[in-house]
């Protein structure tokens, strides 16, 4: 989340399962199994996720990830409770979910981070045994609703690293969510039954310029390189927040309130 409270820290909440069953899956030890084959799990109610998250002072709140919609119940409770205690909610979500239950979470959820998996119907039915159009519409849900989007597409060799496909996508990224829609595109590596070749770092560069012709925030990620790491303002192209992998190392170009320092302009939630 690289436009929400950057260099802050947050609590991640996270359990096994998922709706979806993704060949290439990064987190496949604990999103494609169940509690009969895990033996990692550690029972904690909803006050105590509180007070663990409470104890550092730079935490802003909690993310739910693997995939939370599986936990739905568990996940609400626990986010009345941090709305209660001045603590931030974050969903980290494949997008798969009902219309009915996101609109609750929309209630209380202030930003969500969904992987927008392909742009294709064929690939998300054979690769990941979903669906796209829910996800695509769920995405103009949370942008509608004014909560905080970022969208990360995983670039899969072979799979789903058409150009074509790919300007198609960020096209419809920035018709139907905004220019400023912030997009991570990260690289793939072989993993758990996908043994497709790791995607080529001029892939990775292609696609980065391809997105930065329509969008206004793009970054790369499992990717060794500075480049499509630093946040620079969109007006005055100031470098506001710079980056060492994923963390961020300084946010110097940024007011308390997330704008640019020279021109200030909002870049960020903070």
């Amino acid at each position: 989340m690289y436009h929400f409270f950057p260099g802050k820290t947050i609590f991640s909440v996270g359990g096994i399962g998922c709706n979806l069953r993704c060949k290439f899956c990064q987190n496949y030890e604990i999103s494609q199994t169940g509690p009969e084959e895990f033996f990692g799990l550690t029972a904690a109610s909803p006050e105590e996720i509180i007070k663990l998250a409470s104890k550092r002072e730079d935490n802003i709140g909690i993310a739910y990830t693997c995939e939370p919609t599986v936990w739905f119940e568990y996940m609400l409770d626990i986010a009345e409770l941090a709305r209660h205690n001045n603590l931030k909610n974050v969903m980290i979500t494949n997008g798969f979910i009902n219309p009915k239950p996101l609109t609750i979470l929309l209630d209380i959820i202030d930003a969500f981070n969904v992987d927008l998996k392909a742009f294709n119907e064929d690939f998300y039915k054979k690769q990941t045994s979903s669906q796209l159009k829910p996800v695509m519409e769920n995405l103009k849900k949370i942008r509608k609703s004014g909560r905080h989007l970022e969208i990360t597409n995983l670039v899969i060799t072979n799979k789903n690293d058409n150009e074509k496909e790919f300007k198609q996508m960020v096209d419809w990224i920035e018709g139907e969510l905004g220019p400023d829609t912030v997009l991570h595109i990260s690289r793939y590596y072989p993993v758990f039954k996908m043994d497709e070749p790791q995607t080529p770092e001029k892939t990775m560069m292609r696609f980065y310029e391809i997105a930065s012709e329509k969008l206004t925030y793009v970054y790369l990620g499992n990717l060794h390189s500075t480049k499509g790491q630093n946040t620079y303002c969109k007006r005055c192209k100031q470098l506001v927040v710079e980056r060492s992998g994923y963390p961020a190392t300084s946010a110097r170009g940024l007011s308390e309130y997330g704008n640019c320092s020279n021109c200030h302009i909002n870049i960020v939630q903070s």
